[in-house]
């Protein structure tokens, strides 16, 4: 496969992958935005009637992702491009998904309660759904991602791949880098990184495109005044750390970033 193909082949996932989430998530946020009202019998309907687009969904997802990443593994290894037949959990936070979809319920209460109008409590509630539904769809993503390498013994090493018009410097940073295929691919929510292996037998070293780190350390420190210098190249784990989220697994952040804990609930 030419370097062409695979560009055309890493645009027709892209593509495709880029549909389901926004079909998905206008479906979603539509179900939310004609409730009658926001209580607890209002929330079981939306998620009776959600839950299976949404499962159905990331199945898809799993499977594009399985059918992409054997395809450019089977073409830089040689070999038929045999799907591994990924399985996507319902839980793939780890948590029930009906549970997951009642949180932006959840958001209204706490937003009401707050004393916030009702159409404000339901913009965020929105917001909070939109949220949700794009990071399960990453997460599958990242699971099939897993599967897929972690099937075949011959593949070592992995990069991220920059999607969408726009993406933050933590990604372009962290597409940069090569990764070992053990450890799963870091997000952040809303994030829509692929993934592609790296050929047979080749390892570039940590950093693989040293200009793009330079002019992505360039930008953080114009917009914040601050970068580290200290070395022939910057550290990137200076400004780009990992931190274990309960849920969703390894989570890229900066470094001044924190996540609420049981000890940030009132009452507890």
């Amino acid at each position: 496969m030419s370097e062409a193909t695979q560009a055309a082949l890493d645009a027709r996932y892209t593509s495709v992958t880029v549909a389901i989430r926004q079909r998905l998530i206008a479906l979603v946020l539509q179900a939310f935005a004609v409730r009658g009202s926001y209580r607890d019998e209002d929330a079981d309907a939306f998620v009776g009637q959600i839950l299976p687009v949404v499962l159905g969904a990331q199945r898809q997802m799993g499977s594009l992702t399985d059918a992409y990443l054997s395809t450019m593994v089977g073409d830089m290894f040689g070999g038929a491009a045999a799907s591994t037949g990924v399985q996507i959990p319902e839980a793939i936070r780890g948590v029930p998904p009906a549970e997951v979809y009642r949180r932006p319920f959840v958001t209204v209460w706490t937003a009401l309660s707050k004393g916030t109008p009702m159409p404000e409590a339901i913009r965020q509630g929105q917001s909070r759904l939109a949220s949700i539904t794009g990071t399960d769809l990453q997460l599958v993503r990242t699971e099939a991602t897993r599967q897929v390498l972690a099937s075949d013994s011959r593949v070592q090493f992995y990069r991220r791949v920059l999607r969408g018009s726009y993406n933050c410097a933590m990604c372009v940073i962290a597409s940069t880098q090569r990764y070992r295929k053990e450890r799963l691919m870091p997000i952040h929510p809303g994030c829509d990184c692929g993934t592609r292996p790296l050929p047979a037998g080749q390892d570039p070293g940590q950093v693989i495109e040293p200009d793009l780190l330079e002019a992505a350390h360039d930008a953080v420190a114009k917009g914040t005044g601050k970068t580290d210098r200290g070395g022939r190249l910057p550290d990137y784990r200076d400004i780009i750390i990992d931190r274990q989220h309960g849920e969703l697994g390894p989570l890229m952040a900066l470094r001044r970033n924190d996540f609420t804990g049981p000890s940030d609930i009132p009452g507890r």
